[in-house]
């Protein structure tokens, strides 16, 4: 795709942050652009998918990408290149790929270098281009840890009222596009091992039960009514565990059960909750499993533990 002046903001006094759109061409150029201009944004020239393939000079608050994955070489040397160009210039990097690209680009987000996004809604774009803007102005600005807690404070209830709008005004939209918050366990918790005298003895099988049951209920009363992102990837890699079976972040995509950019967002968090934590591919460097932390694994064995102690069963 190749950026042309109909699109392009040229009054020099524009003061609307800017982006850059760097897109192969399978994507809806309309609907990106609408993102843009919905998230306050203004389009900038440079937007050449064939030219960011070798370098991406850009001034741009935001690079913007999209790719259909049909050429995932190509595509990986267009992130590699924004990632450059942003740490060069301050911009921040969004890019959309497809699920099938998931684990080729994991890594790149779990080190923060650009956001991550797959199969988004229109709310879904939009407020990943408004988070980005607010944490790029916070990062630029010498503000002490205090005034910029103050200012993330703030950036959570806009969003949040955004994603109220946006759910309202946008047929379909997903509701879970707030922020997500994973409180720690009450000061009260117990270790697997506190309290019962030995470890307990749990089966991948009884986990793989549980799963299949909840995934059962969606025949009968539809998965929007039960989604329950963060209590699925748990018990999936809790399973995982114990079946001695490594999991990318496209299958945990897949085993949360919502789509693939709300399961990215509970990713995330679980993961800077300390509940989650990444391991390198030993044959390629640039892919990532996920697994539990010690933490996460801690917990879930002492909470299967409490409810046979209970007399309760896991659900």
């Amino acid at each position: 795709m190749t950026a042309t002046t109909s699109h392009i903001v040229s009054d020099s006094y524009d003061l609307r942050g800017s982006a850059i759109l760097i897109a192969d061409g399978g994507c809806d150029d309309a609907a990106l652009r609408a993102a843009i201009d919905a998230a306050g944004l203004r389009e900038i020239a440079g937007g050449d998918w064939n030219a960011a393939v070798t370098r991406i000079d850009t001034s741009a608050d935001v690079i913007l990408i999209e790719t259909s994955g049909r050429d995932v070489a190509q595509a990986e040397r267009v992130f590699d290149n924004a990632i450059a160009a942003a740490r060069a210039g301050g911009a921040a990097v969004l890019a959309t790929v497809p699920q099938s690209m998931l684990d080729d680009v994991a890594d790149r987000w779990f080190d923060g270098a650009l956001a991550l996004l797959c199969e988004p809604g229109p709310a879904d774009r939009i407020l990943a281009l408004k988070q980005l803007l607010q944490r790029r102005a916070l990062r630029l600005n010498d503000v002490t840890r205090d005034a910029e807690a103050a200012r993330l404070q703030r950036l959570n209830e806009e969003v949040a009222r955004i994603a109220d709008t946006l759910v309202r005004l946008t047929r379909g939209a997903e509701p879970d596009v707030g922020a997500i918050s994973l409180r720690e366990p009450p000061s009260g918790y117990r270790g697997p091992d506190q309290g019962n005298g030995h470890a307990v003895d749990i089966k991948a099988e009884e986990i793989r039960a549980v799963i299949r049951a909840r995934r059962m209920r969606g025949q009968f009363f539809g998965d929007e009514l039960f989604a329950d992102p963060a209590w699925d990837m748990l018990l999936d890699l809790f399973a995982a565990e114990l079946e001695g079976r490594r999991v990318s972040v496209s299958s945990l995509c897949i085993a949360a059960a919502v789509p693939p950019t709300t399961a990215l967002r509970w990713i995330g968090g679980m993961h800077d909750a300390g509940l989650f934590e990444r391991h390198a591919d030993p044959d390629d460097r640039r892919r990532a499993y996920i697994a539990l932390s010690g933490k996460g694994r801690d917990q879930m064995r002492a909470y299967v533990a409490t409810l046979r102690k209970q007399g309760l069963t896991l659900v």
